[in-house]
């Protein structure tokens, strides 16, 4: 069997990787305070940690695939996640956790790099259907990552389970990357921007920890308001700094350029419609019914196998289907579509989320636009990069999904926490009925996004690859 028959298949699972350990522990944060004797707030940081290395690292990372060649970048950074997975496997105490969790971090970069694979080693007319079935994988990887986490620690059972899991997905992964990826010659010049990595980093760092924790140290304290004002401040420094420079990490014109700022714009919200639909649901259907009056008291596994399982199935048939229907439409036509669909699946549970089958109906629908979504995006992206650039272009994509999800998270718990019912610590039905609406404007802002880049013939808005040699696809210089 030929390299390119069995490249998709690995770097799909390379993907997958990602997105589990994006996801697993999201359910088990509680568990993991209990079990380590700290608090929740404490045991929060697994989350906050992850997601604060991946910002940092992934752009450089992007660079370094584009300049030294993708196949040892991979083979790199799955090295450094599988240490962190042992780390997190083998320890218990708090501080070393969170030291694995940001080894897994860096994980964040394996879908960037994966789609530079695509680009460089598949056939122009398999090309957009590859691309499509590998970014559906990121989104449902992510609802099989919460099933996988609910059939591990069911009935409070010990949560290194999880992270032991994680050292085995790694394995094979690595495995898959150091047999399965084709080494090329290094094609790449230049060097990392290194001053410009240092500032984009500050800025990023400042702004998520605003974000992360501004509903722990309160949303108009001195900290938060101080990391978002040096934020902005340092992001303003950063800016400048790099449109006066050759050759900048992330050049300017890569975030506003029409096409991009659009799919950019696109991304973050389709983050947010994402992780509203995991989190909401999985918290709404384990609310004790006899305290709230509402939800399904189901435990973590039930949540996650009744309730979550189905639309992480169905994602996957999405996804392997959304290659034919965005040659047939193009990328931005199945974008807007996807959008329409999510609207109306979370339209539904807002308004009907009173049994069963109603909460399981919209988890498949809004699974569906989650699939179409990702798989049209990079698509978009990279209709409007040069190959040289494509693994920086979807570093930076990858960290915009990264903040609508942390968006959603941050926004979820901090309106959870604030309307509770009279004398108890649950969230009142309105509350989760308003994050159902949010996911509805979610994915009309992602329709709109859509609808404002530039229309062209189906033919010409596939990636541009298609029309001729990789390295001659670029429509716009960076």
């Amino acid at each position: 069997m030929s390299t390119r028959r069995t490249l998709l298949p690995g770097l799909c699972f390379i993907v997958m990787t990602l997105a589990v350990l994006q996801t697993m522990v999201v359910p088990i944060v509680g568990t993991i305070g209990i079990q380590l004797g700290v608090s929740t707030t404490a045991a929060g940081w697994v989350l906050t940690a992850n997601l604060l290395a991946a910002v940092i690292a992934t752009p450089v990372i992007g660079r370094l695939a584009d300049l030294h060649g993708k196949r040892p970048v991979l083979i790199g950074v799955l090295t450094v996640v599988l240490a962190g997975s042992l780390l997190a496997a083998l320890t218990d105490s708090l501080t070393w956790l969170l030291v694995g969790r940001v080894l897994q971090g860096v994980s964040y970069a394996l879908f960037p790099i994966a789609l530079a694979v695509l680009r460089d080693e598949m056939p122009p007319r398999a090309l957009v259907g590859s691309m499509s079935i590998l970014s559906g994988t990121l989104g449902v990887g992510g609802g099989f990552g919460l099933v996988l986490t609910g059939l591990l620690t069911a009935n409070g059972a010990d949560y290194h389970r999880v992270f032991w899991l994680t050292v085995a997905i790694v394995v094979v992964a690595l495995g898959i990357a150091w047999f399965g990826v084709p080494a090329r010659p290094r094609s790449g010049s230049g060097s990392v921007d290194w001053w410009g990595a240092v500032l984009l980093a500050g800025t990023l760092l400042l702004l998520f920890l605003a974000l992360t924790q501004g509903r722990t140290w309160g949303w108009g304290s001195v900290a938060t308001i101080g990391c978002a004002v040096a934020g902005v401040l340092l992001g303003t420094i950063w800016w400048i700094f790099e449109k006066r420079i050759d050759a900048p990490l992330v050049a300017p014109r890569m975030l506003t350029h029409g096409p991009l700022l659009a799919t950019n714009v696109a991304t973050l919200f389709v983050g947010v419609g994402m992780f509203a639909n995991f989190l909401a649901c999985s918290y709404f259907v384990q609310t004790p019914r006899a305290v709230a009056g509402y939800g399904f008291t189901a435990n973590v596994l039930e949540a996650s196998v009744v309730y979550l399982l189905p639309g992480a199935a169905v994602g996957v048939v999405a996804a392997v289907i959304s290659g034919r229907l965005i040659g047939s439409f193009g990328p931005r036509r199945v974008l807007v579509g996807g959008a329409v669909i999510g609207v109306l699946g979370f339209a539904f549970v807002a308004v009907a989320h009173d049994h069963t089958w109603q909460l399981i109906t919209a988890g498949i629908v809004i699974n569906t636009f989650v699939s179409l979504a990702f798989a049209a995006l990079p698509n978009l992206l990279m209709a409007e990069v040069s190959a040289a650039d494509t693994g920086v272009a979807n570093s930076v994509n990858s960290i915009v999904r990264t903040v609508g999800t942390s968006i959603a998270s941050a926004s979820l718990s901090t309106v959870l926490a604030m309307f509770t019912i009279d004398g108890t610590i649950v969230a009142r039905e309105s509350a989760y009925t308003a994050a159902f609406v949010a996911g509805a404007v979610a994915c009309a802002v992602v329709a709109a996004a859509a609808l404002a880049i530039r229309s062209t013939p189906a033919a010409r808005e596939s990636v541009r690859v298609a029309e001729s040699e990789p390295n001659t696809t670029s429509n716009m210089p960076l």
